[in-house]
C-alpha cells in the first residue's frame, strides 16, 4: 500500500524552526521504519495497510502535539486488491528518475 500525506499545519512553525510542526510530522515517520520520500509538498509511504492506517493518524496528530493551533492533512491512499502486485515507489517513478 502507498499513502501521500501533506500536514498543513497552522502555524507550520514557530519563531525559531519555521516549520517545526511539519518536521514533527516527519518524524514519526521517519521512526516508523517504513520506506518513506519526502517531497516539497508531501510525504510518500509504502508499507502494510496495518501500519500505514494508525500512522497517518500519529502524523497528523504530531503537528498538533508539537504545538500547532490547528492542522488539516490530505491524504490520498494506493493499495491493490491483490498486494503481491500492487504498486510500490519504485514501480510508479523509477524511469522517470536520473
Amino acid at each position: 500500500m502507498l499513502v501521500e500525506i501533506e500536514c498543513l499545519p497552522n502555524p507550520p512553525g514557530s519563531g525559531d524552526n519555521r516549520y517545526a510542526h511539519v518536521e514533527a510530522a516527519i518524524a514519526v515517520i521517519q521512526q516508523s521504519g517504513l520506506r518513506y520520500e519526502v517531497d516539497p509538498l508531501g510525504t510518500t509511504i509504502e508499507g502494510e495497510p496495518e501500519a500505514l492506517w494508525p500512522l497517518v493518524r500519529r502524523v497528523h496528530e504530531a503537528c498538533l502535539e508539537a504545538g500547532a493551533r490547528s492542522v488539516v492533512s490530505v491524504v490520498k491512499f494506493a493499495q491493490s486488491a491483490d498486494e503481491a502486485s500492487g504498486s510500490t515507489m519504485e514501480s510508479l517513478t523509477s524511469k522517470f528518475r536520473g
